[in-house]
């Protein structure tokens, strides 16, 4: 009998009546919701300044208060790493909202993920948190850094459920261990368990996303019949690790071999994926449509988690404003170099700043029909460990040239501050260093990582599939996105794009067609990146992986798309020359 898992959050600020619709919508066993991400971190660190009793996320007690009768009264248990920066705090005000409403649920909360207050000690160990983006050591910032967690596994989730928890209150945990913890307590899967467990891990990066893999952000638009109300995934996960991922009937949205292609390249590097219980291979799985919303999941490899943890580390970086002018008709280039030329002279001097960008994006057109067709957009970001040199200062001297400077002088509305600067700084740290601790019913019970238990070690490699060549053929200039599907996303500095054919013969054009000098040649703007490619040809994909392209992280980007959610489509809406064979039915 399988396992059914619902997740009802994919992100902090979701859709609040998530959690009810799973609750209500049909039968489930275990409900779930992801809040945290890189981002996520910093912006609960920043309600823990101003108020030392938060530092969870509010709005999941707020969907608590919605489900939780309903919940207990159906024996649903209730995972999350709502917890945040505060489990203890979440637990207690989950509990609170519990006796306004009668009920008395068994709630565990946990922690060990908080490497800030240990940080010296760690470093005097030996650990020199060395940048996974950039190669820096971390030695000489700890002074800046602000929040410090590792991404714990499942297993003190595991040992909450054992212990009799309704409901689990995780911190900074991989998002997957949400899903693996419970399979784990259902099924009773040991530690080396590794091939079911690289199959919950899937399983839980599937439906980690919320709609992500239910046809949310799904490039071939059409496939998706509604996108009102689109439905949160179920994982209805079996004994060995195998799944089946559907969702609620009656809502909107898509569950095929497509959408879960789409969300498995999300946010990935290697087909190896790391994950502190079990590194799947997600280059070995089979996904098949068994009926209308119904992918089912099955031969995910599994092999030993690595001897590390990885470290989500926060650092302040100074205080930041922006503002965006508008340029508008002939001489645009001219027109942006006297507005800056003149704004940072008046200022003292771009030297005033740790940092400053100018982006001239050439929205305008040729010959416009209409005033916005004619404008292109100036934006500069101006960067600070002073406060004062990007507050009103920096404003006022950008609305002292609004007569005295370029023609047709007008601007979005006013400069804007940020506040606080986050730098994003991902890290490994050894695992010895790592406990989980699992609080319930007044005792605390230490759970220690997988890799630290004297385990054999298992390995597994993929044996790579080449496809030939495709014969010499007339072929037809047409977007690539005609023909392939794309997902992307950030993961730290870096961001990745995965790429898909949706048959065997355009996966065979695609893998020889599309290395990575050709991303560069269609992408000229990401040459300057090192890239790695990939291929995961079980579902006819590849994936590129952009090292540095988003800096500092999403907190301190200044791209337009600081999370590279569009990259998919800008790639996909690049003109190519492909085989006439593969277009006859798009041309």
């Amino acid at each position: 009998m399988s396992l059914r898992i619902a997740n009802c959050s994919g992100f902090y600020g979701d859709r609040l009546s998530a959690a009810r619709e799973m609750v209500e919508g049909g039968p489930i066993d275990v409900l779930t919701g992801d809040y945290l991400a890189e981002l996520t971190m910093a912006i609960l660190h920043g309600k823990r300044a101003a108020d030392e009793n938060a530092g969870y996320v509010g709005t999941f007690i707020k969907q608590m208060r919605g489900v939780l009768e309903p919940c207990l009264g159906a024996g649903i248990k209730i995972v999350s790493n709502a917890g945040g920066l505060n489990p203890e705090g979440c637990a207690e005000a989950v509990r609170a909202v519990a006796e306004e409403l009668s009920l008395k649920p068994c709630i565990a909360w946990i922690d060990g993920d908080d490497l800030a207050p240990r940080l010296d000690g760690l470093v005097a160990a030996g650990e020199r948190f060395i940048n996974l983006d950039t190669g820096a050591s971390l030695t000489g910032k700890r002074n800046r850094v602000v929040t410090a967690n590792v991404y714990l596994g499942s297993w003190g989730i595991k040992e909450a459920l054992d212990r009799g928890a309704d409901i689990v209150i995780a911190p900074r945990v991989t998002d997957a261990a949400l899903v693996i913890g419970p399979a784990a307590w259902r099924f009773n899967w040991r530690r080396d368990d590794y091939d079911a467990l690289a199959g919950a891990l899937l399983a839980g990066h599937l439906i980690e996303c919320g709609p992500g893999v239910t046809g949310g952000n799904y490039p071939f638009m059409d496939e998706v019949k509604d996108f009102h109300n689109v439905g949160f995934p179920i994982a209805e996960i079996e004994t060995d690790g195998s799944f089946t991922i559907t969702k609620h009937e009656g809502t909107g949205g898509l569950v095929s071999v497509g959408t879960v292609t789409a969300q498995t390249l999300y946010e990935i590097a290697a087909p190896a994926y790391v994950n502190p219980d079990v590194t799947g291979h997600f280059d070995s799985f089979t996904a098949t449509q068994t009926g209308p919303d119904r992918v089912r999941v099955r031969g995910c490899k599994g092999s030993s988690p690595p001897p590390t943890h990885k470290a989500c580390i926060n650092l302040t970086a100074g205080h930041r404003i922006s503002v965006e002018m508008l340029l508008t008709g002939l001489d645009i280039e001219k027109k942006a170099k006297i507005f800056t030329d003149v704004l940072f002279k008046n200022l003292g001097g771009r030297e005033q700043f740790d940092a400053v960008t100018e982006l001239l994006l050439p929205t305008n057109k040729a010959d416009p029909i209409s005033n916005d067709e004619a404008a292109a957009t100036l934006r500069l970001i101006v960067q600070s460990d002073d406060p004062k040199r990007v507050g009103r200062l920096f404003a006022a001297k950008v609305t002292e040239l609004a007569i005295s400077n370029y023609a047709g002088f007008f601007g979005r509305p006013a400069a804007t501050s940020s506040g606080p600067v986050a730098e994003h700084w991902p890290a490994l740290i050894d695992s010895k260093h790592i406990v989980e601790r699992v609080h319930i019913d007044g005792d605390v019970v230490e759970v220690l990582p997988s890799s630290r238990l004297g385990l054999p070690k298992k390995k597994f490699e993929t044996a790579a599939k080449v496809p030939a060549p495709p014969a010499p053929q007339e072929t037809v200039s047409i977007p690539l996105g005609r023909l392939f599907g794309a997902r992307s996303g950030d993961k730290g500095g870096a961001a990745n794009v995965g790429v898909w054919a949706q048959t065997d013969d355009a996966y065979a054009f695609l893998y020889h067609y599309l290395t990575v000098e050709q991303l560069k040649t269609l992408l000229p703007d990401m040459a300057q990146y090192p890239i790695e490619r990939y291929e995961l040809a079980n579902i006819r994909a590849l994936n590129f992986v952009i090292r540095g392209v988003l800096g500092k992280g999403v907190a301190a980007a200044t791209r337009t798309d600081g999370q590279a959610k569009s990259l998919c489509e800008y790639l996909r809406a690049k003109v190519i020359e492909a085989p006439k064979a593969l277009c006859l039915d798009l041309v």
